[in-house]
């Protein structure tokens, strides 16, 4: 069973971060295969790996992970740097338009609320046009109404630019934005949910799971 064929996923319990390393590439599988965008990961070295997650990824934690001294648009366009690609200001600055920080562009995480510094991560995720977006938990630190308009704005990129995203998390409402629902038990998936989602039905069947 392939998860990355999938728009977006959520899984839960336990599992669920190793789940997201071996999927990212940052741990490698004792069995199974994992495949992005066609590519074998077990075939590649680590540098290869690197370069993968670089180029065809991107995270969103939970804990933002800003660089504190740089700006919103310099955070912005760190991974192309890191990669050795000009960073176009037109190309950062359509990437804060896309998550309605056009206006803060020049701010620092420390002039940014919770919701904002999300959204910069999320265009720092986006900037490179990756393959499949894995989320760790990405409202965790989000109030509820900061949360609900993260999660609109993440399902938007889903809806309208075909985005494939894998998220992680134990709220039923946050996982009721997505398109398929993976329940996980001691490392295994122990049941899925498809189709027209309420976080009552993923709540009623998260505690049949359990």
């Amino acid at each position: 069973m392939s998860i990355f064929s999938q728009r977006s996923g959520i899984t839960k319990r336990l599992g669920k971060s190793t789940l997201l390393h071996c999927a990212a590439g940052l741990d490698r599988p004792t069995d199974g295969t994992v495949v992005i965008d066609g590519t074998d990961l077990g075939s590649l070295t680590e540098q290869g790996l690197t370069v993968l997650r670089r180029e065809r990824i991107g995270f969103v934690f939970q804990a933002f992970n800003l660089v504190s001294a740089l700006t919103a648009e310099q955070n912005v366009a760190l991974p192309l740097r890191l990669a050795g690609r000009r960073a176009a200001p037109d190309l950062i600055h359509r990437a804060l338009a896309e998550v309605g920080l056009a206006d803060r562009a020049r701010h620092r995480p420390s002039g940014l609320s919770g919701g904002e510094q999300q959204r910069v991560a999320i265009a720092r995720a986006l900037i490179t046009r990756p393959a499949v977006i894995f989320a760790d938990e990405p409202t965790g630190q989000l109030d509820t109404q900061t949360s609900r308009q993260v999660l609109s704005m993440l399902r938007g990129l889903v809806d309208d630019h075909g985005q494939t995203m894998i998220m992680v998390t134990h709220d039923p409402v946050t996982a009721s934005y997505a398109d398929r629902v993976l329940y996980l038990e001691d490392g295994r998936v122990v049941d899925e949910l498809t189709g027209a989602l309420t976080a009552e039905t993923i709540a009623t069947r998260m505690a049949g799971t359990c």
